[in-house]
Parts: structure tokens; sequence; C-alpha cells
């Protein structure tokens, strides 16, 4: 079974994230975390592994359900873009990356939570610097050990596949807000294995995005048309931006898709439910509450880190703060939430491309995984 276990910190971590672009560590006080690894059977990864490529397959029928049946609006994406969401899809404009977010505790089949599909987080820690962790602490105790991680390695390979499909001159543009330190780390480590990859990039914070009426393009600072942009940054947020109507008609890839916003959003849980009732990955959802015999979760479609997430366990209510529901909401059985001592663990198990790719350690204290969870390193054996 999964284990959680105690360690010792390697005396220079602090210098060993920082070498590697993980200047965010210690946000909020505490965000990477050595002091306690959990440990995994290859046979538990396997499951994880499998569980991965099977949700995102259903996931990807689900997204073909709700365009052909027109459900967009529940899932309130709005009416002046389903259009758009629907072409992105038809065309089936490539995807980089998502993360499931998993309930599971080693026994049985993982439960899917949430499908971070358009802006996950947690990348470079998940991939870089938990590996760097897996060489100095485990293998030098433990040379059979692995982890399950191919996260680098895949994100180089899908950026030249990637690359292969525009002109091989034309420069990515990589956006974020500005201001956040943890989204620019993580999107600087994706410049680096596009780099890596042959792709020409540049950054550009989104608040500096231009739009050039007379070419009919949008451009960056130095006035160069913007060909490609991958963002770390919600489409419902692009779309709200002054320059947001132009991404309707503008000749401008974005990665993610626009289809992205059909699989990111909580409205995606009532339908791969509906399509797939009882599947072993899947918690019932729906629409409407009052359905669900038992604890129940009340989820915003857009909800991120848990904000205005509630929870209905045991007869008590557990709420996270934020600023989300005004768009509708899920609800959702509420699966049990691995628990070690004081904390509570959820598996971050991410896609790239299509293809499962490795996972990451969230712990906190409140069975709400929020903005101030830990991430923990893991390995198998």
């Amino acid at each position: 079974m999964m284990e959680r276990e105690l360690a010792v910190p390697r005396a220079d971590w602090v210098a060993q994230c920082e070498a590697v672009g993980f200047g965010y560590h210690s946000i909020d006080g505490t965000y990477w975390d050595e002091s306690r690894c959990y440990r995994f059977t290859a046979d538990e990864v396997d499951a994880l592994e499998a569980a991965t490529a099977e949700l995102h397959a259903r996931c990807l029928d689900a997204a073909a359900h709700i365009v052909a049946n027109g459900r967009m609006a529940e899932l309130a994406i709005p009416e002046s873009w389903r259009d758009r969401v629907a072409e992105s899809w038809r065309a089936r404009q490539p995807s980089l990356m998502g993360r499931f977010d998993f309930a599971w505790d080693g026994g049985g089949p993982p439960k899917l939570l949430e499908y971070n599909a358009e802006t996950p987080t947690a990348l470079l820690e998940a991939s870089v610097v938990q590996w760097h962790w897996l060489r100095q602490t485990v293998l030098p105790r433990a040379p059979g050990a692995d982890q399950f991680n191919s996260l680098h390695e895949k994100l180089i390979a899908k950026w030249g596949a990637l690359a292969m499909t525009w002109s091989a001159h034309a420069p990515v543009h990589f956006t974020c807000a500005g201001d956040s330190e943890e989204d620019r780390g993580n999107l600087d480590y994706l410049r680096d294995v596009a780099t890596q990859a042959g792709v020409t990039t540049k950054f550009i914070a989104v608040e500096d995005i231009g739009w050039d009426s007379a070419g009919g393009a949008f451009v960056d600072g130095g006035n160069e048309e913007i060909g490609v942009l991958m963002k770390l940054y919600p489409w419902e947020w692009l779309a709200a931006e002054a320059f947001g109507p132009h991404l309707l008609a503008a000749h401008i890839r974005v990665i993610e898709p626009a289809w992205k916003m059909l699989l990111s959003n909580k409205g995606l849980l009532p339908i791969v439910w509906e399509l797939f009732p009882g599947h072993p990955n899947l918690l019932p959802a729906f629409f409407a509450p009052g359905r669900i015999s038992g604890d129940w979760v009340e989820k915003p479609l857009l909800s991120r880190e848990g904000a205005n997430v509630t929870i209905h366990r045991g007869g008590e209510t557990i709420a996270a703060e934020g600023g989300y529901g005004g768009e509708g909401r899920i609800y959702q059985a509420c699966a049990p939430i691995a628990r070690f001592g004081d904390d509570y663990v959820t598996i971050g198990s991410w896609v790239i491309g299509d293809e499962p790719a490795g996972i990451g350690m969230r712990e906190d204290a409140s069975p709400i995984t929020r903005n101030t969870s830990r991430f923990v390193p893991h390995y198998f054996v």
C-alpha cells in the first residue's frame, strides 16, 4: 500500500531548488516539503498510469459529446465563444498537457476529483525538482527505486512535434500574469523544454499583449506579430481582456486550444458520469443538487485551487473562500481523501499530449486542496 515516510531534507535543498529555477519553493511559508515522501509499489504506479490513460480517453469522448449535442451552455461558456470552441475541437487543434487530481490511498481504483486540463501548475516541481531529489536522496540507498516521472522527456518530444505544425522560424510567445511568481516559474520551465526542442521562445506578460487593428494581428512590445501563444492563463480570463473579442477572428494559434475550455470546466464531471455511469474511476456528479445519497461536494464550474469548494461530510460543512460560484455549480459525491497524520493528500497525474507522464503529491491540512498546499516528492520500488 502507498505509504508516507519521514525523511531528512537535504542540507542544501534551497540551493538545489533555486539552481533549476524553482524560486517559489517557500511560497506562503512552506511549499516544497521534503521532510516526508510517498512510497508506492510498481503495481500502484501501473494502476495510476492506467487510470490516467483511461480517464483522458473518456474525457475526450465527453468533449465530442458536448460539441455534437450543443451542451456548452451547461458549462457557462459564453454564446459568442461556442462556435470558436467547436471549430477548435473539430480541427483537433493540438494540446500540450493537463493534470488529473485523484483521491487514492493505494487501495481500490483511483477516483477523479477534477481535471486541470488548461492551466495546470506544479509542473516544474513534479518534473525536474522531485527527480533531482530522487537521485540525491533515494537512489544512493535504494538503487532499484524509480519515480513515475517522464514529464521532462515527453514535454521536449511534444514541443518538437508541435513545432513541426508551424513555420520553423516563428517564435512562440509565452504568457502569464506578470505578477505571479508561481505561474512565471512554471512558464519559464515550459520555455526551457520548448527551447530544448528547437523552438524559439519569447516572454510577454498578458497585460502587455497588444492588438494591431490595422494589421489585424496580436503584437508584442516590439510590434512583432504573435503567431503562436502559449498561455498559462485561463481562457475565460483571456476572453475577458480588452483584446478578448479579437481572439474570435484573429489568425493566432493558442496553446492550450479553445476546446480545452470543455475539459477544464467542472461541468465536465456530471457529463462524463452521465456518459459512463458507474465507471470505477468516476464519482457520481450532477448539475442539480439533491441527487447524491451520502456525503457530497459542491464545486463552482470555474473554481481553481479549491476556491469556493464546499464539502458536506458526516453532518459537518467544510468550505473554502474565493470569488467563484456565480457562473454555476456542480454536485459530486464525496470521495475519502487519503490521510496521513493530520494531513490530507491528493495525487496530480499528468498527461502530456495524450500520454500519462507522471505524478505529483500535494498535502493540505484540509480535505480541500488549496493554494496553500505543500508539494511532497515520491518514489516507487
